[in-house]
């Protein structure tokens, strides 16, 4: 079935740009020029992704990202923005967006993104009537949610697929780099923190004490790894 993409930037030549390479790929698409906009056509129309600019009138990508997770529309959303601020960028992923990229970018770059994306979605989908257990802790990939002692957690989407590529990789050291490349599928160095802060932010939610952490073990010098507690 043909993916159907929403554009929002309030740049002409950029839409231009990214309607014409994303229908040579052959997707559909559809257009917004401001935050109002996008949020209608949202509301009303189908899509599978969402290419959402940071910087467009009256309401930012910021806050249409947030107000999307909150009513708990989960459609894709790779972020758009002019700065290269490590802080917007994990801001971003942390209300919910799935991928950033940073102007200017080639066209190029903007579909590998998006069908990195929907690889990962569709991995997620083939194991959605599974559940995983690793300790009291059960996940739910279909619900983006786990369980532990008969209380819902619940993640962003990012924090989600993190711990879920965890448990599946249990006992495993898994580098900042390596983690960075499979959740976000950015292959450059420099951006790792982004890891490190939602590796707090699932230490946070799952731990009972952080400061000495029965699943999610920091092995210094190399990355995490998670564990069955003992």
């Amino acid at each position: 079935m043909t993916k159907n993409i929403l554009i929002v930037d309030d740049e002409e030549s950029i839409v231009t740009l990214l309607t014409y390479h994303l229908e040579k790929e052959g997707f559909t698409t559809d257009k917004a020029h401001t935050g109002k906009e996008a949020l209608e056509k949202v509301a009303t129309d189908k899509f599978d992704l969402a290419v959402l600019d940071i910087m467009i009138p009256d309401i930012d990508g910021m806050e249409i990202c947030r107000q999307l997770r909150n009513e708990k529309n989960d459609i894709p959303i790779i972020m758009l923005t002019a700065k290269d601020d490590q802080s917007d960028k994990i801001h971003g992923l942390d209300i919910g967006a799935d991928d950033y990229l940073t102007k200017p970018f080639s066209p190029k770059e903007v579909i590998s993104r998006i069908k990195a994306v929907f690889r990962r979605i569709d991995l997620s989908h083939r194991d959605s009537f599974q559940s995983l257990k690793i300790g009291e802790l059960i996940l739910y990939p279909e619900r983006y949610t786990a369980v532990r002692n008969d209380r819902e957690l619940t993640f962003t989407r990012k924090e989600f697929e993190l711990l879920h590529y965890l448990v599946e990789q249990r006992g495993k050291v898994l580098s900042r780099e390596e983690l960075l490349q499979t959740i976000w599928n950015y292959s450059f160095m420099g951006d790792t923190r982004i890891v490190d802060v939602h590796i707090s932010r699932l230490r946070e939610k799952i731990e009972c004490d952080m400061k000495h952490p029965e699943y999610i073990k920091t092995v210094r010098g190399l990355g995490y790894k998670i564990e069955e507690p003992t």
